[in-house]
């Protein structure tokens, strides 16, 4: 089974890595796809960047810089995961994802902000949930997961 976990560098985002893990350590066979999401450019920063590659250079290496604390806790736990730093809206880029890496589920953390039904799930996250093609577990903020 392939799993995507988008990884925001959330505190949150961690909490759903580890979820991911103690249901492999209780058993379920599968592997996973990081994947962290970098909003397009703003017309100000390329306007100040003047240059695209150099935009897309610096939000690879953030990107990349935000799943390192998911890639740890991972290999830690002797798990097999690709990572990968894609742009554009979250939310589509996110179920693109899910197409393209052929994942069968995905376990996303929420944060719980913004709008009514985002308030129970997230934005991003509950678009997710909304489109995905695949069954979604969200995590919960606050859920309390232990290590």
């Amino acid at each position: 089974m392939k799993i995507l976990l988008p990884i925001d560098g959330s505190p949150q985002a961690l909490e759903a890595v580890r979820h991911a893990i103690r249901l492999v350590q209780d058993g379920l066979r599968a592997e996973f796809v990081l994947v962290n999401a970098q909003a397009a450019a703003s017309l100000y920063e390329m306007a100040v960047a003047h240059d695209a590659e150099v935009i897309d250079q610096v939000r690879s290496a953030a990107g990349a810089d935000l799943l390192q604390p998911a890639e740890a806790l991972l290999q830690a736990a002797g798990v097999s995961f690709d990572s990968e730093v894609v742009g554009g809206d979250p939310e589509r880029a996110l179920i693109e994802a899910i197409e393209r890496e052929g994942c069968d589920a995905v376990i996303i953390a929420t944060h719980g902000t913004g709008g009514r039904f985002a308030a129970l799930f997230g934005s991003v996250s509950g678009s997710v949930l909304q489109h995905s093609p695949v069954p979604v577990t969200v995590v919960r903020a606050g859920a309390g997961s232990p290590g």
